[in-house]
């Protein structure tokens, strides 16, 4: 096997590098083309571009994995002493692994305390990698409404996360 079908490798990394750029250029063009119609602007229509672009990115790369069908056959799981055992295995020295789930602990307090039950239902199903197409279906919606959704519930955790000293202002 190459790097490339392992989805290792500097192939792989240079590959998916080119066609983010490559997706990032198309979806600009197409909110700037589109966004006037929705009444969406500023920042908002860069995020709808970049969000669209990571959904695309994922839906490429897993198809491109989904032929070895690991994660379906694969009974090997971590138990929580092994995933303890991660950060020093890698080279994370206990502060920066400390710091780490320090943020993951705030991240989840204000996906539960800041976003309002809709919200989250959306970003957790966002998170755990429910297609849109699905989500949508589901919550009898549409993608452009998801995407306002998603675009509030990160402003909500970002302004959270900033408030709470887990992240800075600055972008």
């Amino acid at each position: 096997m190459d790097a490339f079908e392992g989805g290792r490798g500097p192939q792989y990394e240079q590959a998916c590098t080119q066609l983010h750029e490559l997706l990032v250029r198309i979806a600009m063009d197409e909110v700037f083309r589109r966004g006037p119609r929705y009444r969406i602007t500023g920042p908002e229509l860069n995020d709808l571009a970049h969000q669209a672009v990571a959904d695309a990115l994922m839906r490429i790369t897993h198809k491109i994995q989904l032929g070895r069908h690991f994660w379906r056959v694969s009974n090997n799981r971590f138990d929580l002493d092994e995933w303890a055992q991660v950060p020093d295995r890698s080279g994370i020295d206990p502060v920066s692994h400390w710091q780490a789930r320090e943020l993951v602990e705030a991240a989840r307090d204000a996906v539960e305390t800041a976003l309002s039950a809709r919200q989250r239902q959306v970003f957790t199903a966002v998170v755990n990698g429910v297609p849109l197409e699905t989500l949508a279906s589901e919550l009898e919606t549409n993608r452009n409404a998801l995407y306002k959704t998603m675009f509030d519930a990160r402003k909500k955790l970002r302004a959270q996360l900033i408030a709470g000293g887990h992240l800075s202002a600055a972008r």
